[in-house]
């Protein structure tokens, strides 16, 4: 095909075998498109296409991914809302005919190469995720993704007795056999590692559970923490069943890492974030200059 659709956040560039997206960067453009920035989103991964209206005089032209496509919408598991999905192109009502035009032509390109099966789950994921390394700030703690291990690090001042006891989490992609997002747009928001062999109903609240960290006002916003879980994920699926003679796909022991001194870039980002709490009145005066003192001598 090789045309482009330009919408009102999104471009779409139709290629023979996949649709190329590119999202606007505008001020008015969702932060999560801008932070993926642009997606190749193959004919395979997708199950078909829609065109409807939309609000205040505009047309919505849809690609419906595949269920298992795509690890971006498998993390997200429905939470986003329709102005955050990443599969909508937003257009004008007057460009209706041409909308329509291209939607014939995509489900026609999805007929002629696309699977017999197309609404059945893919065997893989087909849609690329975001590239590690990343880190965003949870409410209780800093989390990191190398491409092959995550990293909790807890704040003093937003992390729970229960987890400060346990200390800072590293978790290698081969003990882990999944990831849980929970929309920090919803009053329970966290990320958690779900650990090979673990029981889901055994799970604990996630602001006492040294697996999750749990998001707040301006904390693991979904720009940043669904496209880390994403990235987890897809390592994960692509990730063996766990360490050689562990005796297979079970659960594997997640060592606090040890304590003693830390690392002076994770001390100053503490006393960061101690500073805001304090200019914002969640932290006295002497609190401040006590943890402050405390976490200096760390040094």
């Amino acid at each position: 095909m090789g045309d482009v659709l330009a919408g009102i956040h999104a471009t779409w560039e139709f290629d023979s075998d996949s649709v190329l997206i590119r999202f606007g960067r505008g001020i008015r453009t969702p932060k999560l498109f801008q932070a993926l920035r642009e997606r190749r989103v193959p004919h395979a991964a997708l199950a078909s296409v829609t065109l409807s209206p939309g609000k205040r005089g505009t047309v919505v032209l849809r690609a419906v991914p595949r269920p298992g496509a795509d690890p971006l919408m498998e993390a997200a598991d429905g939470q986003l809302r329709d102005s955050g999905d990443p599969y909508r192109l937003v257009l004008p009502a007057e460009r209706e005919t041409l909308a329509e035009y291209y939607a014939d032509e995509l489900r026609a390109a999805l007929t002629a190469a696309g699977p017999a099966d197309a609404g059945e789950p893919a065997e893989r994921f087909l849609v690329a995720a975001p590239p590690a390394p990343l880190h965003f700030k949870a409410y209780d703690g800093k989390v990191s993704f190398d491409g092959s291990k995550v990293t909790f690090r807890w704040f003093w001042t937003g992390a729970s007795s229960a987890k400060w006891k346990q200390g800072d989490q590293s978790f290698a992609v081969p003990e882990l056999s999944g990831v849980e997002w929970r929309s920090p747009e919803v009053f329970d928001g966290h990320l958690r590692m779900v650990r090979r062999g673990e029981d889901r109903r055994e799970f604990t609240r996630a602001d006492h559970d040294p697996t999750a960290v749990v998001f707040g006002l301006g904390y693991g916003p979904v720009h940043e923490s669904l496209p880390f879980a994403a990235a987890v994920l897809a390592a994960v699926r692509t990730s063996g069943p766990g360490p050689a003679g562990s005796g297979g796909p079970g659960p594997v022991p997640v060592p606090a890492i040890a304590s003693g001194r830390r690392h002076p870039a994770d001390i100053a980002e503490r006393i960061r974030h101690l500073g805001e709490l304090h200019r914002a009145g969640l932290v006295t005066d002497d609190e401040f200059s006590a943890k402050k003192a405390e976490l200096l001598a760390e040094l």
